[in-house]
């Protein structure tokens, strides 16, 4: 089903040029990534050729301006795509994102020459880029990392652990905090960019995980690990705020990827419903199938104004860190809901994998975790809201 059908709302401000893109990225999907979608998960492989796919349309820089190498579209087009894509496979959309995910630290704190070596690379699809900023005791207390950057002659030293890093052991490039100062605090942390195959970089696992199975997600250790001074981003030991600007983005990516779960379970139990019959009529036609649709298409809709609201926000150069933190919340919660019901309307072969909806159930729970637990959500919520009552102090 086009979900546009019933909810118009869902174009809102794409221009004319940009609903072709998302026009291709639909038929990009339809031929590459859906039919794809469940040997993915069973498999646990990689999705090269959907990103192969993707690529050839120019689909991997779409925030990074064209005079890097990118096609310097909006976020509301971005999260638009990354919707589609994960409609069809949420693993696919991972690794699509967690690209533009490894690009947003250049964009937003590096040097001309470091644009010029890597965004072209990154933007075309050439190259697959990642950050790495979660370690083993320090997951959503990002301001405490351990490992630590430690200068020497020419540059710095890492070492230390990194931990459930999406794309971690196949990026050719890793955005890396660590701590350059003394303090234990969110001062003192400084990024780098690490190529793959640098000496000291080791991939140390990579995880069996509940959901998303048909991407990869690394521990990594940086064992004296030399990067050049040329390698940091931006100033010794003020990467924190660049962080969290990127973690403004990065929830963006995951309210999309939910919202596209959400109507992918949401199209196949609208479909089976159509078709299943039971005493002698389809279950379409009891009113409690109908009320549950319902409600899911409302939950749905209302993730994607809220998605929406923070993109456009993000477009207009405002801030948006409580809205982007307020889709991610909601959309990651309703995605839970959503699929849920999507199973339970299929009843028995909603629980079977050939259907694809426990699949869409179990991708749904990372979206709740990933990019800051839904409770960190709540925290930077409810601090932008004393800051509006405190008059912006």
């Amino acid at each position: 089903m086009n979900p546009e059908s019933l909810t118009p709302l869902a174009d809102l401000d794409l221009t004319d040029e940009e609903r072709m893109v998302r026009d291709v990225v639909r038929k990009v999907v339809a031929a590459e990534i859906q039919p794809r979608a469940i040997e993915l998960d069973e498999t646990e492989g990689f999705p090269w050729p959907q990103m192969q796919a993707l690529s050839r349309q120019g689909l991997m820089g779409l925030l990074t301006p064209e005079a890097d190498g990118g096609q310097g579209a909006r976020h509301l087009l971005y999260v638009a795509v990354v919707e589609e894509i994960a409609r069809a496979c949420a693993a696919t959309a991972l690794v699509y994102f967690t690209n533009t995910h490894g690009q947003l630290p250049l964009l937003f704190a590096g040097t001309s020459e470091q644009k010029r070596r890597y965004l072209p690379r990154l933007a075309s699809g050439e190259w697959l880029g990642a950050i790495a900023i979660t370690e083993p005791d320090h997951g959503s207390d990002v301001a405490h990392l351990r490992t630590r950057a430690e200068r020497v002659a020419g540059g710095y030293v890492l070492d230390g652990e990194k931990i459930f890093i999406t794309t971690g052991d196949k990026a050719d490039l890793l955005t890396v905090f660590a701590r350059t100062g003394p303090d234990p605090g969110a001062r003192g942390i400084s990024a780098f960019l690490v190529e793959k195959g640098t000496p000291g970089l080791v991939v140390v696992r990579t995880e069996r995980k509940m959901g998303v199975r048909g991407s990869s997600t690394a521990a990594l250790r940086f064992d004296r690990c030399f990067v050049a001074e040329a390698q940091r981003l931006g100033e010794e030991n003020q990467a924190f705020p660049l962080l969290m600007r990127v973690f403004d983005v990065t929830r963006l990516s995951t309210a999309a990827q939910a919202v596209g779960i959400a109507q992918g379970a949401y199209d196949i139990a609208l479909a089976y419903s159509l078709e299943r019959r039971q005493f002698g009529q389809r279950i379409y036609d009891f009113q409690a199938v109908q009320f549950r649709l319902a409600n899911m298409l409302t939950e749905i809709t209302a993730g994607r104004l809220l998605l929406y609201q923070a993109a456009r926000l993000a477009d207009q150069g405002r801030r948006f860190t409580a809205e982007a933190s307020m889709a991610k919340l909601w959309c990651s919660e309703m995605a839970g809901r959503v699929t849920n019901e999507a199973v339970q309307t299929l009843g028995g072969y909603g629980y079977i994998r050939d259907y694809g909806v426990e699949r869409m159930m179990r991708d749904a729970k990372i979206t709740q975790i990933y990019d800051g637990t839904n409770d960190i959500q709540r925290l930077i919520i409810a601090r932008q809201v004393l800051v509006a009552a405190s008059g912006g102090s």
